[in-house]
């Protein structure tokens, strides 16, 4: 080697052992050695005793400061080895939450119970709250929910307990049971996170929490209610790393996606998208927004709240305390020169209206609504009090959703459903006779238990045009409507789009029938 050469050292990495988690399980003896809060603090993870020495994995030799601290705490010998930091990560939360539940103070008698009530004093609570089992264990359920893929957390307390529960694909599924007395304590933490009035107990408080989880940035809307036996707590989790999804992964029909892309570039009208709550109704808009928007089009959007926040794009979020209603904030964008607006949701007469003279007066504008299908749309718009000549000269197409949950790729097999389900979805023998298309988890570790992880979008595109309007304008029924639009636009219903999800072997008939109406009684 020549003076002028570089001296090219190994990865540091290459100096430590590598251990494979999946592979190699926590020893209890070396679990019970680490304080929970160290682990958590310092993402160390205690893997077995050695002759003495206790081996525990990291994810950076730039850890093996931790390590020395930890070596000094337990006044033993400790060897580091190195793994998948987010590994470590979620192995440390899964087995040291009950270990920290543990440690919380237990369930105490009527006359001990400190669970707060209305005399409660509020330094008591501020101290309650800053714990650090406390302050643990609401870390924990917001990593636990968002590695699991929850969008809600419900805190729930009862007479005699409380509950944890957060909504996966749906689904309510228990967490965990606090403890009755650590009750007050979690939701005091909340409404310090979230920025509200930790004396106020009696009315019901929103706020937002913006934290940080394995690198994702993660906003989390916080409601809290007073009821009978405590204030309870319900939480939407919006993953800023999951939700903007563009037109073409929302997992559109082909045929419905084409006639879709084609009314969304029509220059002005109302494009409205319909569904219950969680329908993912405001993730399709968003998606479309992505679509048109350019660098000479003007994008604005009023919305409670702003749930993402999309680059080139103005959002304005709603503040009825201080009178900046959907109906005023619509009035001031129309004056922004806008060329597509977008509506969080049309709730009222007064906000309908103003949106339809927008697209009127040359602007495309998006909104929702809650309405069981597409073609109820007209009709909802009719019974708000908005006359049906505006009705008729501004909507250019609805479009219903739903959320079903998808198959479990990881336990999936295939299976026969019951002759009832599969005609519920109307599905007939001839289209399937021959073959096993259909699928079923039989439920596994990844999809805990449930058979089925993720979900796929059903979707029923509504076309107005000329017809169409002059049955608006003689407020003819939504089933109307309907009938028309299959038979002369071949329209795909809820139902018929389930229908395919289920041949292709997405979801099951089962899920289709819980989320969609049948078409026949």
């Amino acid at each position: 080697m020549t003076a002028s050469e570089p001296i090219t050292l190994p990865p540091l990495e290459d100096a430590f052992e590598s251990v494979n988690l999946e592979l190699t399980r926590p020893q209890d003896e070396a679990v019970a050695m680490v304080p929970g809060d160290f682990a958590l603090k310092h993402q160390i993870l205690p893997l077995m005793v050695d002759n003495g020495t206790l081996v525990a994995a990291v994810g950076s030799p730039l850890s093996l400061g931790a390590v020395d601290e930890l070596s000094v705490l337990l006044q033993r010998p400790t060897r580091a080895v190195l793994a998948p930091a987010a590994v470590i990560k979620e192995k440390i939360e899964e087995i040291f939450l009950e270990k920290i539940l543990a440690g919380l103070p237990g369930q105490s008698d009527d006359n001990n119970n400190i669970d707060a009530d209305e005399n409660t004093d509020l330094a008591d609570l501020q101290k309650m709250a800053g714990e650090t089992a406390v302050v643990q264990m609401v870390n924990l359920v917001f990593a636990q929910a968002v590695r699991d893929g929850a969008s809600d957390i419900h805190i729930e307390p009862y007479e005699k307990e409380v509950k944890v529960r957060c909504r996966i694909d749906g689904m309510l599924r228990d967490m965990m049971a606090p403890p009755k007395r650590m009750h007050a304590a979690i939701i005091s933490r909340l409404k310090i996170l979230g920025e509200m009035n930790i004396a106020e107990r009696r009315l019901p408080q929103d706020g937002r929490i913006k934290i940080t989880i394995a690198g994702r940035a993660i906003d989390v809307r916080v409601s809290i209610v007073p009821t009978v036996f405590g204030e309870r707590a319900v939480m939407r989790i919006l993953d800023k790393g999951t939700a903007m999804l563009g037109l073409a992964e929302l997992g559109i029909q082909p045929d419905t996606l084409e006639r879709y892309r084609q009314i969304i570039k029509v220059p002005y009208g109302v494009i409205l998208a319909t569904g219950p709550t969680g329908a993912g109704k405001s993730t399709t808009l968003y998606a479309s927004l992505q679509e048109i928007w350019s660098p000479t089009t003007n994008i604005l959007t009023i919305e409670d709240p702003v749930e993402y926040q999309v680059a080139g794009i103005s959002q304005i979020p709603v503040r009825a305390a201080i009178g900046l209603t959907f109906a005023n904030g619509l009035r001031s964008i129309v004056r922004q020169d806008p060329d597509v607006i977008m509506v969080g949701e049309i709730r009222d007469h007064e906000t309908a209206e103003i949106a339809i003279h927008a697209a009127l007066t040359g602007h495309l504008v998006f909104s929702t609504l809650h309405t069981n299908d597409s073609p109820g749309s007209v009709t909802r718009l009719l019974d708000m009090g908005v006359e049906p000549y505006l009705v008729a000269s501004s909507l250019i197409g609805a479009v219903a959703q739903r959320l079903v949950r998808r198959v479990c790729s990881n336990c999936s097999q295939p299976y026969t459903p019951e002759g009832e389900m599969l005609e519920g979805v109307g599905i007939v023998a001839s289209e399937w006779a021959g073959t096993t298309p259909f699928r079923k988890g039989v439920g596994c570790e990844k999809c805990q238990g449930t058979g089925y992880k993720g979900r796929v979008g059903l979707y029923e595109l509504f076309v107005v045009d000329e017809p169409i309007r002059r049955m608006t304008v003689d407020r003819a029924s939504s089933n109307q409507m309907k009938d028309y639009a299959i038979k002369t636009h071949g329209m795909r219903t809820l139902l018929g789009d389930g229908k395919l999800a289920v041949l292709a072997g997405k979801t099951t008939p089962e899920e289709v029938l819980r989320v969609c109406q049948r078409e026949a009684f």
